[in-house]
């Protein structure tokens, strides 16, 4: 069973009053432990396709399943639920707590989701050791540089054990050398864990590294190509 489904996606918003069109007819199937970047100008419906399969937004029309549920029919209380536990987010702007450790802020999600405290500590500091962090595990976010900040949303976002990971613009603020590093990363927790990530990207970096590349134009995909890499 795919993880995600998208059938016959629309999103129109209203911009002063005028109907405008981000999303139409968006069909999509992604597997367990596929690579994926969603590509297109700026304008496309990148993020917003993201929003929606992250159940951040809804659609207009048509419906995603998430492992098999039908999220557009959800009460908000049970979108909550899935995103806490079955879905990890990685933002362009880190979101890292400012008061909260590197630990702690791995740990949050873990403590929304009232696990243990041995369970979160060991979890954490697992992920950061994952993520080549280990030694800093107790430094806050402003003690960090930007590419180990979003290495700690990477760490944070695998830590509830999700289906997924949606990852918008995760490199857009990182220079050649940490978001190659971030990448290595990514690549090696999906090539070892099997875990999924999907990206909305403008990033040569990340297209380059994806084994399948998902372009969008006015709304629409206009091509679905497994690259060399899923090979």
């Amino acid at each position: 069973m795919p993880v995600i489904v998208t059938e016959k996606i629309t999103r129109i918003y209203q911009d002063h009053g005028v109907p405008v069109t981000a999303l139409k007819d968006v069909d999509l199937k992604i597997d367990a432990g596929e690579f994926v970047a969603i590509v297109g100008p700026s304008g496309s419906g990148k993020s917003t396709l993201l929003n929606i399969i992250g159940g951040l937004d809804r659609p207009t029309s048509g419906r995603v399943l998430v492992e098999g549920k039908d999220i557009t029919t959800m009460k908000s209380s049970d979108l909550i639920d899935l995103r806490l536990h079955r879905i990890g987010f990685v933002f362009q702007a880190y979101n890292l707590i400012p008061v909260l450790t590197a630990k702690e802020n791995v740990e949050f999600i873990m403590l929304l989701q009232k696990r243990s405290h041995s369970e979160r500590s060991s979890r954490a500091e697992e992920l950061l050791q994952a993520v080549k962090l280990s030694e800093l595990m107790d430094r806050r976010p402003t003690e960090l540089s930007g590419g180990q900040q979003q290495r700690v949303a990477v760490a944070r976002a695998l830590a509830s054990f999700p289906a997924f990971v949606l990852a918008d613009e995760p490199t857009a603020n990182l220079d050649s050398e940490s978001a190659s590093n971030l990448l290595d990363i990514m690549e090696q927790l999906n090539r070892e864990k099997g875990m999924t990530f999907i990206f909305s990207t403008h990033d040569s970096r990340v297209v380059a590294r994806a084994r399948r590349v998902i372009t969008l134009q006015d709304g629409k995909v206009v091509s679905d190509i497994l690259t060399s890499k899923s090979q």
